[in-house]
């Protein structure tokens, strides 16, 4: 039922495919890239296939390009530490190349034995050159006959699996559903006076607190809040859990919507028990009114948003705003009408003085809110390659931040992660990848105009200024809603993992890279030419090299699942996309 935010292609989690090459799923790490050219094999057999013994994959990042050649010489070269890039997250069950390790201390040297070996770049096409801190070593093909090894399978523990299942999202939803079900059961035992008295002050808090759980302005306040008062002072853990609360409040969203239903029922049920005494104008709106939230909740399953996105948006929103103004006439109705005398008392004090009055005033107030801030607005529209329109607005804004985006004025939203340089730059951008309808038309048939909401809703990486250093890793699309944060922060550590990048996105999104992340402080991986990392395994080595205290994790289900295994292995506290249950 809560709508993800760290969702920046706009794309559901069961349309995401699991990572294959050239996949369509723009959170893939090979999304728009063509047919898989294998890299040179790395081993250890310097003298009859010129090798390359490396300490890291940081550290082979180190080198924009080798050019491997027949001679002989070697020449050392001191690595003293591995430098951060730009990566994306790769989808595990992808099958590429295994790139072996080897374990030396800083203190050592790596060296190119055997063949001769060229540091200077190599040159290329200007549509093909490589993004200064890029992993480019030049291909070899595969002998024939061998086929494409996987990354090795991360064996985690059913308690470290647990512990991702139960997330705080989940922790949220059973907490708020486990309190308002114990009092379920006591007002149904005749234990708990006041929901005998109130059921509709029970229903409709709940539904405000649901409602303002996905509320834009709420929800800024909550991060504002949070990051301005816990930055880098508190311990570690603190910061954590704050960044894991503001997160998953999804769960809250969740818990509160299903009570409100539970409340709502009870309601009803107890208004048909004692018909006798109440009006049938009240109960058949009772009804009307449970009607309309119970198919506005079923629509937000999972299962329903991830398959039917279209008829979850529409049955959400609409027959939501159907529910509220059913909900507005139950509470006049139930007010005005008082069963222990069997009369009209409906005065306007009277009203005004009911909980339920306000309940509804205050969730009409959020549900309105955000519609307050929507625009029609110029885009300029950037097609780098089939797959990808990169769409540039005015204004620039903070990091951490994701917007909504439609052609028309009340239909069909799409959420996407944004760039911008900072408040300060004239523009911001957001990178779509071609997935769905929506998104196929950004390229087939740009648009002059979108309509957007001004006011833009935070996700997890709003929260990276809690932390002194940082990992932002992304896939594909994925660095809409991972680059802000590492061209305003310093601090913070780019990976980025894709397909033939500057090809596949464009000039703009590299260019931003190279004018504001320095190579020391990003790896760009591009899969297409050197095959898909063990990403646990870089991680692992830019979070020790670095010094990091969190790693952001965006990419597709397969790959963040793999990662946040991973990392919950080796003690590396991450946060990664979620996807509500």
């Amino acid at each position: 039922m809560a709508y993800d935010t760290n969702q920046p292609s706009g794309a559901n989690a069961a349309d995401l495919e699991r990572g294959l090459q050239g996949s369509s799923d723009p959170l893939s790490p090979t999304f728009g890239g063509g047919e898989f050219v294998p890299t040179t094999q790395i081993g250890a057999n310097a003298e009859t296939e010129g090798s390359f013994d490396s300490r890291s994959l940081a550290s082979q990042a180190k080198i924009s390009a080798l050019r491997l050649e027949s001679s002989t010489p070697s020449l050392p070269t001191s690595l003293s530490s591995p430098p951060a890039f730009d990566s994306e997250k790769p989808s595990p069950s992808a099958e590429l190349p295994a790139l072996p390790y080897q374990n030396t201390t800083s203190s050592q040297t790596t060296a190119l034995p055997s063949p001769k070996v060229s540091l200077a770049p190599i040159e290329k096409a200007p549509s093909e050159k490589a993004i200064q801190g890029s992993v480019t070593p030049a291909p070899k093909p595969a002998p024939a006959g061998k086929g494409k090894s996987k990354p090795p399978k991360i064996e985690a523990s059913l308690w470290i699996r647990f512990n991702l299942f139960f997330n705080t999202y989940r922790k949220f939803y059973t907490f708020v559903v486990t309190l308002n079900a114990v009092g379920l059961v006591l007002a149904g035992i005749g234990r708990f006076e006041y929901a005998t008295n109130h059921s509709g002050a029970l229903v409709l808090g709940n539904l405000l607190c649901a409602v303002m759980m996905r509320n834009e302005l709420f929800t800024r306040f909550l991060y504002l809040v949070a990051t301005s008062l816990f930055a880098k002072w508190p311990p570690l853990c603190i910061r954590l859990g704050i960044t894991s609360a503001l997160q998953h409040v999804g769960g809250i969203h969740s818990g509160c919507a299903t009570s409100g239903l539970a409340w709502l029922l009870y309601k009803v049920i107890e208004l048909c028990r004692h018909a006798s005494v109440n009006q049938k104008s009240v109960i058949a709106m009772g009804v009307v009114t449970s009607l309309a939230v119970t198919i506005s909740v079923i629509s937000a399953f999972p299962w329903i948003r991830n398959q039917h996105h279209n008829v979850f948006e529409r049955h959400h929103r609409f027959i939501g705003w159907l529910g509220l103004l059913a909900t507005w006439i139950f509470v006049i109705l139930g007010n005005g009408f008082d069963p222990r005398t069997g009369e009209w008392t409906a005065t306007g004090y009277h009203m005004i003085s009911t909980q339920e009055f306000w309940f509804a005033l205050g969730m009409t107030i959020f549900i309105v809110l955000p519609w307050t801030f929507t625009r029609r607005v110029p885009v300029h529209v950037e097609i780098p390659s089939p797959k990808v329109a990169v769409l540039r607005f005015d204004r620039g804004m903070q990091q951490g931040l994701l917007g909504r985006i439609s052609r028309s004025s009340i239909l069909e939203y799409h959420a996407f992660g944004i760039i911008s340089e900072g408040t300060h730059s004239p523009y911001h951008y957001m990178v779509c990848g071609v997935q769905g309808d929506f998104t196929r038309g950004l390229v087939e048939d740009p648009p002059k105009y979108l309509w957007t909401r001004e006011l833009k809703f935070a996700g997890v990486s709003n929260t990276s200024s809690l932390y002194r250093r940082g990992i932002r890793l992304c896939t594909g699309t994925g660095i809409g809603a991972a680059l802000s944060t590492c061209i305003q922060n310093d601090q913070w550590f780019l990976i980025w993992i894709g397909s033939d990048q500057e090809k596949t996105f464009g000039k703009t999104i590299s260019a931003l890279i190279e004018q504001h992340i320095p190579p020391e402080r990003r790896i760009l991986w591009d899969s297409k030419k050197v095959g898909r990392p063990n990403t646990v395994k870089l991680i692992e080595e830019v979070y020790r090299s670095f010094d990091a205290e969190v790693v952001f994790i965006t990419s597709n289900y397969t790959g963040n699942r793999e990662m946040m295994v991973g990392c919950q292995k080796l003690g590396i506290p991450a946060f990664g996309t979620l996807w509500d249950f």
